[in-house]
């Protein structure tokens, strides 16, 4: 058979790269390895000779002529106990004597001894190795660090018909670590399974159990040049590279959660351990951007785009500990940056990142961890030490404006986690002007004009040429693109990508849009005929009944059923009888009035299980006369939070109202019921919840009831690929000037007023009181002089102008003095402005009726998606006129255009008259008054029966076919039964209420 089409010839090839063409590494006989040992003696002594002399002599004068023996003995014991990273970065002491066992790279050149001691390391590899004293299995490729074992691959040819799968297939059937140490948990630092067209690795073997995860430049890896997957032993595998990753990335991550022990019935404290070896696309992310500072040095931007569940918080990680120690040229005597800065809003994230960079450098007080426990002034004192590595949030960063200025020659980098949108407002401008560098020139003694310190203050609030940031999110949004992006080629893109398209094809995350389930709600109002027919505004109308109709007791019920209904059938059964839901709700009312009716239905099916609600603040009911908090409806006691009593057997649904969708990581997350209008980036964080992975976890499930499905395949497929903005899309500056003359031509102040507000502004002089008289001014006249539809103009033109300015502040250094003043003097009108008030038309609901409803099962299908970049716009003048005038209408004429469009396919059997029964029963005190402990249950159910009769009887006249059907025998004696035990639960057993 021709060269280069066996297994073997592949082997040779890597072989003959690493040892010939790039000579880094040389070969070594498989009959040199010590089995018991674990390591190659003979490579352990060469390079303890060649780095350590005198330690060495000075251990043979105690060991005499064992002393190599001896040596590596204790090598192998301290990796037995300590294990292989530990070793490599400590070093082992051996009776007195230190003796490293490895040497990395450093960051400058101001240590010579340590860049000889670098070259001087010995990188082996054996093909072939006989790694067991049990059997005689080989594994294809090892390599060596100074005799240590750290990396094993097992290569595929597909020229033989093997893939990467074979080599899987075969670390977890035929490596079996159990009593082999050379495969146990972490000795060896990663373990690859590599065919010819992809690779996949591993750091732990757990026999069937081992997880395998995709180590590949992208969907396909290509390579005009030879092999597709060339890259691993011609990038990931050399000299550099290697002792880099054990230097600034693998490491040890514990992770400690709550979960659920059936044995105690109990949450408990579990605590995993893991290897983390970086991705391919989190090492290339970090290297570079590593690359990029060499050439740009400071004041630059970068957007990282990686998909949700891609390991974004161990790259932030990764690339802070390395920018904590950067030098931009090898020659510099100082780093880069002072300080790294991390922003983030999640708790669990901020421990993280500091026990991972902990794990990396234990030096004391590298980083300052700043949680939500901590002050200012903490963040203060960790600025003015200038802390290496610093984890704030960024509501914190305008208090320490003051503060940071006193240091106008440090540097900055600033990681931002998720990108949140807060970072393109006002706290982002006033964090930029904190961390500028300032001309320290407090002892000029020259009086700068009020336009000069304007220009400055422009000046500190653009891209500074002392801070550098790095964004990091799942879902660019165009500001974020126009902010963070990098240009190329007149587009802008993120940095550096890793696409949900490649997180989903790669198998690491779920595509939450399969067995995507879509409802739609059928209904028809009625006006009350005892009301005259009135003119209202049609689509404010039209707004409130569309929400009249999802809040009535019979719409919450029938979709609470399907959704229960679903769950105990289906879901329920899930990930081995495990799984949980969520319900996204509109509102926070909503959300109560789901968890009551939830409360209810599983009672009444004997469930052995209850949902959770979560949403903020306290809702006060009408329908009900209560107040409601999540903490007084969860009853949890306070002794666990929401998402740690979710993992409890008894807790199986959650239902929400904005909390926890986004964000929110639970893997055994299952199904989700969507009863809310989502949209844009808002569609793929909130169904993402979905879509982590886990073992048993085979499928996910969405069931929505409001959502056109084309439009939320719509907004996953723009954020699918990589998202640009062409140049000519980007936010225009000068459409400041247009929003401008729209916002003037209303005349409500003039250019005296703006030029005395300036003055007292930027005076910094301790005189703000006197802007108050001048906003008074301007206020009354704006109450005074504007007509109704022109105040609404008016302010809506400032609003779009304060927004768009605020942004574009932060891409470009204006010069335009007078748009600054404008911005300031804006911003601040706008807040003294009188509130217009803009009326929905609420007394609507009481003039109608629900006559009709049903929820229908329209299909269930994959929405699938397609290979494709997302292109976005920037910002563009919005609001410069008043909202275009509600047309007027008959309320009888926009009930009958709701009608025709959701009432169709609705029959007698939707009416929902019952529900008017339902209220009059409770509503009539002599009956309510029998519902008592004192009279029997019998007499009860007479008295019940007799109402009811009757209450039928008022429906002869108008709705004769509902009358015959609920006196059908059957359907009396079903529906009377049905409402008594829900009436004689409430009221006499207490139940329910």
């Amino acid at each position: 058979m021709a060269s280069g089409t066996k297994e073997i010839h592949f082997e040779e090839h890597i072989e003959n790269y690493l040892t010939q063409n790039v000579k880094e590494y040389h070969s070594v006989s498989p009959n040199l390895y010590d089995r018991d040992l674990c390591v190659i003696p003979s490579e352990i002594i060469a390079f303890v000779k060649d780095t350590q002399l005198k330690q060495y002599k000075a251990l043979e004068k105690q060991y005499g002529a064992q002393v190599d023996a001896k040596i590596v003995e204790n090598v192998s014991k301290n990796i037995s106990k300590n294990k292989t990273l530990d070793v490599l970065r400590n070093g082992i002491k051996d009776r007195g004597q230190k003796l490293d066992l490895a040497y990395f790279k450093p960051a400058h050149n101001k240590t010579p001894e340590h860049e000889k001691a670098y070259a001087k390391n010995r990188l082996a590899i054996i093909r072939q190795l006989k790694y067991s004293n049990r059997n005689a299995n080989e594994i294809d490729i090892v390599l060596f660090i100074n005799g240590i074992p750290v990396v094993t691959a097992e290569l595929k040819n597909t020229l033989t018909n093997q893939r990467h799968h074979n080599a899987i297939k075969q670390y977890m059937q035929d490596r079996d670590p159990k009593g082999e140490p050379f495969l146990e948990f972490k000795r060896c630092l990663v373990h690859f399974a590599v065919g010819t067209e992809k690779v996949f690795m591993a750091t732990e073997l757990k026999g069937k159990s081992t997880y395998f995860l995709p180590f590949n430049t992208g969907l396909v890896n290509t390579n005009p040049n030879g092999f597709a997957v060339a890259y691993l032993w011609e990038d990931v595998l050399r000299k550099d590279s290697l002792l880099d990753l054990v230097q600034n990335f693998i490491s040890v991550q514990t992770d400690k959660e709550k979960t659920y022990d059936p044995k105690t019935k109990k949450l408990v404290d579990k605590k995993s351990t893991k290897l983390l070896f970086p991705r391919f696309h989190q090492r290339r992310a970090v290297k570079r951007i590593l690359e990029a500072l060499k050439i740009d040095g400071t004041g630059k931007n970068y957007l990282v785009q990686h998909s949700a569940g891609s390991g974004k918080s161990n790259t932030i990680t990764w690339l802070a500990y390395r920018l904590a120690n950067f030098y931009q040229n090898y020659t510099d005597t100082k780093a880069l940056y002072d300080s790294i800065i991390i922003v983030t809003d999640r708790r669990v994230l901020n421990k993280q990142i500091q026990d991972n960079i902990r794990q990396l450098d234990n030096t004391p007080g590298v980083v300052a961890y700043l949680d939500e426990k901590t002050t200012a002034q903490d963040l203060k004192k960790a600025i003015e030490d200038k802390k290496r590595i610093i984890i704030t949030t960024i509501q914190k960063f305008p208090i320490i404006s003051d503060v940071v200025t006193n240091f106008p020659d440090r540097t900055y980098a600033i990681l931002i986690d998720e990108a949140h949108s807060s970072q393109s407002g006002e706290a982002s401008r006033h964090m930029r002007k904190a961390l500028s560098l300032e001309e320290a020139a407090e002892e000029e003694k020259d009086i700068k004009t009020v336009d000069e310190i304007i220009a400055e203050e422009i000046s500190k609030k653009g891209q500074q040429p002392n801070i550098s940031q790095f964004a990091f999110t799942a879902t660019p949004k165009p500001k974020t693109l126009e902010l963070f992006g990098t240009k190329i080629n007149g587009q802008t893109t993120a940095f550096d990508e890793y696409t949900m398209e490649e997180a989903i094809k790669e198998g690491f995350i779920k595509d939450v849009l399969k067995n995507y389930m879509s409802f739609k709600r059928y209904y028809k109002l009625v006006k009350r005929t005892e009301i005259d027919d009135k003119e209202y505004e049609k689509k404010k109308t039209v707004r409130v009944l569309g929400n009249f109709v999802d809040l009535q007791d019979h719409a919450i019920e029938k979709k609470a059923r399907i959704i229960i209904e679903h769950f105990a059938s289906q879901t329920q059964n899930e990930i081995q009888g495990q799984a949980r839901a969520m319900l996204v709700t509109k509102s926070r009312l909503h959300a109560v009035r789901f968890k009551r009716k939830f409360d209810e239905i599983m009672f009444e099916m004997g469930l052995p299980y209850k949902a959770l609600v979560a949403f903020s603040g306290t809702v006060s009911d009408e329908d009900t006369g209560a107040d409601y908090t999540e903490t007084s409806m969860n009853n949890l006691g306070g002794k666990i939070s929401i998402p740690e009593a979710l993992k409890l057997p008894e807790n199986r649904m959650l239902i929400v109202a904005n909390k926890f969708q986004t964000g929110f990581d639970e893997p055994l997350l299952h199904t989700m019921f969507v009863d809310k209008k989502l949209g844009g980036a808002n569609t793929v964080q909130t169904l993402s919840r979905l879509n982590r992975n886990r073992r048993g976890k085979d499928s996910t499930m969405v069931l929505d009831f409001v959502n056109d499905p084309e439009l939320v395949r719509a907004d996953f497929q723009h954020f699918y690929g990589k998202n640009y903005m062409e140049e000519e899309n980007e936010t225009d500056p000068n459409s400041l000037y247009d929003v401008l003359n729209v916002i003037e031509e209303h005349k409500v102040y003039y250019d005296s007023e703006v030029e005395s507000f300036a003055d007292i502004f930027f005076s910094k002089k301790d005189d703000f009181e006197k802007l108050q008289p001048i906003l008074n001014t301007i206020s009354n006249r704006f109450d005074n002089e504007l007509e109704e539809e022109d105040k609404l103009a008016f302010k809506n033109a400032v609003k779009s102008f304060t927004k768009i300015y605020r942004f574009l502040s932060q891409i470009i250094t204006f010069t335009d003095v007078e748009l600054e003043k404008k911005y300031v003097f804006l911003t601040a009108l706008l807040k003294k402005l009188p509130y217009i008030q803009n009326n929905l038309p609420l007394d609507v609901v009481n003039d109608i009726e629900l006559d009709s409803y049903k929820i229908q099962h329209k299909f269930t299908t994959n929405l699938e998606l397609e290979s494709g970049d997302g292109e976005d716009e920037g910002m563009r003048p919005g609001g410069a006129g008043g909202n275009p005038e509600d047309e007027l209408d008959f309320l009888t004429k926009i009930i009958k255009v709701l009608n025709d469009t959701f009432g169709l396919e609705l029959t007698e059997e939707d009416k929902v008259d019952f529900n008017r029964v339902k209220k009059n029963l409770y509503e009539n005190e002599e009956l309510m008054a029998f519902f008592n402990k004192q009279n029997s249950k019998n007499n009860i159910k007479d008295k019940f029966d007799e109402v009811v009769d009757g209450e039928f009887l008022n429906f002869i006249n108008t709705k004769l076919d509902f009358y015959n059907k609920m006196t059908d025998d059957k359907a009396n004696t079903l529906f009377k039964a049905m409402m008594f035990k829900e009436f004689y639960d409430s009221e006499v057993r207490g139940i329910g209420k």
